[in-house]
């Protein structure tokens, strides 16, 4: 069973991905810190891991599993499916949010201090994750489709600048969880993103699109956390084998 006690967050949710909904619920990070045995997120959490588990078999008995058997594919399908539709998204979504976040401050400032503090800490991941994107497509990720390629043609690769892959993912994880923690500061500004009772069109949109953002920024860390970096690294252990 996916479920059975040796089984970390991480390869549940690389497993299946629905199991991710059910972690959100009960606010378990799948990502950041996807290492973790259901148990020990449950004990940090004080949550019955029985209870986590009726609702996992639940989702896995639907039968409706909509989500792409990203665990299949190879590395450099997975590293573009990620560059073309998770940092696309994030560059499409940071601007926009920026600037409904800019409006609310001025006009709600006064009466929802916490917004404040949600500007800043968007802003500060707004940058920080365009820089991180910029080192994945510019570093990592053409390393990961050059490793495929020169494995498909039975050819050795010179020893990257960065050493070994291990070097460059570790610091992507790094950031990772700077990132998630980040996030996780913002949900609790915005109680969850539900905006108050007197939150106007734009505040409820603005949180919308911040919960949004986080839902994609899980998937897109979950994808490289759990599934890319590992099969990453297991590739170069076996081509230096």
């Amino acid at each position: 069973m996916i479920t059975k006690n040796n089984h970390t967050i991480g390869e549940m949710v690389a497993a299946d991905y629905r199991a991710a909904t059910v972690f959100e619920s009960f606010g378990i990070d799948f990502c950041c810190k996807g290492g973790r045995t259901l148990e020990e997120a449950c004990e940090k959490k004080k949550i019955a891991p029985e209870a986590v588990k009726q609702e996992l078999e639940k989702v896995f008995n639907t039968g409706d599993q909509e989500n792409l058997n990203v665990s299949s594919w190879p590395l450099d399908l997975l590293a573009d499916y990620i560059e073309k539709t998770h940092h696309r998204y994030v560059e499409e979504r940071v601007p926009l949010l920026l600037q409904y976040l800019s409006k609310l401050c001025k006009v709600h400032g006064d009466a929802h201090p916490e917004l404040l503090d949600v500007h800043r800490l968007f802003s500060e991941s707004a940058g920080e994750l365009t820089t991180h994107m910029k080192k994945e497509e510019l570093i990592l990720f053409p390393y990961i489709r050059k490793m495929v390629k020169y494995q498909k043609e039975g050819k050795s690769m010179d020893v990257p600048h960065f050493g070994s892959v291990r070097n460059p993912i570790f610091m992507m994880m790094e950031e990772h969880e700077a990132e998630g923690n980040r996030f996780e500061k913002i949900s609790q500004l915005t109680s969850g993103y539900v905006p108050p009772k007197d939150a106007c069109n734009t505040f409820r949109v603005t949180y919308a699109l911040l919960d949004e953002f986080e839902k994609d920024l899980h998937r897109h860390i979950h994808l490289e956390n759990n599934i890319l970096f590992p099969s990453v690294v297991k590739a170069e252990n076996y081509s230096q084998n």
